[in-house]
């Protein structure tokens, strides 16, 4: 024993190194013991959920994951596998896997589409995205809008897990969480925007809409990853170099909140006997014409010119309120006027809320708006985090289009804000 401890003594460097190692190694190997310990309590959740029994004529429910394997840095697949897959399976689920990695999908999706009961995308903001902007979707978006959503969060940004459920910082538990909500049947109705151009296909979001210095500057930060934790605040300091003050001058146009009409019941009912139809149809043709309604009032749009650092269009997703009477979606016009010191810090912020209005903007509730550009105006919109070429847009609030699978307790805390 004398002679390990004078060798120890002797040697201290390598021992700090084996002991610091060995350290780490103990820590590692923890971690990956609690996330097994993490997907055992899940499968053995998900599989009181397959254990329940079903009447012989009922089919089972199939589910379509949408699944993204470059997401994350391409280890989205391994995590589907590891720890999502094996809870839907045990849940008794009929699974459908479709990868988002290659092009002309549009065919498949129609086909599986109408056999679908709920639909899952595993991924991160760009997959949602990208299922949206698909085709095939544009075509039976009415249909689309029925099927519950499930989102399983596997990207590097993941806007609507925060919104969807509980915060974790450990990333087994965040996404077996997710997958087990999806079994528990909760949901909760989300905004989409539909956002258009002049010449192009519209583009669906579910967060919003970003135009400015901050997300020109943000987008650039994975250039100095090898400043490590400063990489974003480096980002927008070499911004500052380049061009200040920085503006950005728009006209825009809007029409303010609408009435929220009553929510559809969920189920409806059957539909009728074939000379059930056919009677109404001819009761319906022989019948007098009926009175052409009275014209609708037009809209009263207000108009605005803006110089501002940035604009943003958002959806009231992170602040679900159930008992709201109006729809809308937040247009925040940033003052022009920052230092150069809280353009960097508030360039971090937006790193984390992208879509936060800072204190002094100008706030503007609207359901509709059009965003008139000037003529060669260079640049990008970020749209859902991913990049598109600024032009003159038209964007619409379609309020409560989808409906996406939520943890239990998050609706239960929406229902008692209700209340209260």
């Amino acid at each position: 024993m004398a002679k390990v401890l004078a060798a120890l003594r002797h040697h201290w460097k390598k021992s700090t190194f084996g002991a610091c190692l060995l350290g780490w190694g103990g820590h590692w190997l923890y971690g990956k013991h609690c996330d097994n310990l993490l997907r055992r309590a899940a499968c053995q959740e998900a599989q009181a959920f397959g254990n329940q029994l079903m009447p012989a004529t009922m089919p089972l429910k199939k589910a379509t994951v949408f699944l993204n394997p470059a997401a994350c840095k391409g280890k989205a697949g391994n995590l589907f596998e590891k720890n999502a897959a094996p809870i839907l399976h045990l849940s008794g689920l009929d699974v459908t896997v479709v990868k988002t990695d290659y092009e002309g999908q549009a065919k498949q999706l129609l086909e599986i589409m109408e056999n679908t009961d709920l639909i899952i995308v595993a991924g991160g903001d760009g997959t949602v995205q990208e299922v949206l902007q698909e085709p095939g979707l544009l075509r039976i978006m009415a249909a689309f809008s029925k099927i519950p959503i499930g989102f399983i969060p596997l990207g590097k940004t993941c806007t609507l897990s925060h919104t969807l459920y509980p915060e974790s910082t450990n990333q087994v538990q965040h996404i077996t969480n997710a997958t087990l909500a999806i079994l528990k049947g909760e949901t909760v109705p989300l905004d989409v925007l539909q956002i258009k151009g002049e010449k192009e296909q519209p583009v669906f979001a579910v967060s919003g809409l970003r135009w400015g210095s901050y997300r020109d500057a943000g987008v650039k930060a994975s250039k100095y990853w090898y400043l490590g934790p400063l990489k974003t605040k480096a980002a927008h300091l070499f911004s500052i170099f380049k061009e200040w003050p920085q503006k950005h001058q728009a006209a825009l146009m809007y029409v303010g909140p609408t009435e929220r009409p009553p929510e559809e019941p969920e189920e409806k009912s059957s539909r009728p006997p074939l000379y059930v139809r056919l009677y109404r149809r001819l009761r319906s043709y022989w019948s007098s014409p009926k009175e052409f309604p009275h014209e609708v009032a037009p809209e009263d749009w207000e108009e605005l010119k803006l110089s501002t650092i940035e604009l943003s269009i958002a959806t009231r997703n992170r602040q679900l309120d159930l008992a709201r009477t109006k729809d809308f979606m937040d247009i925040c016009i940033e003052a022009e006027s920052v230092s150069k010191g809280e353009f960097v810090h508030r360039g971090s912020q937006k790193m984390r809320e992208p879509h936060m209005c800072p204190e002094g903007s100008q706030c503007i509730q609207a359901s509709r708006c059009i965003l008139q550009l000037p003529e060669g105006t260079e640049g990008s919109f970020g749209i859902d985090n991913e990049e598109y070429e600024a032009m003159p847009v038209e964007v619409k609030l379609l309020p409560r289009k989808l409906r996406f699978f939520c943890d239990p307790k998050i609706r239960e805390q929406l229902l008692q804000a209700v209340v209260q």
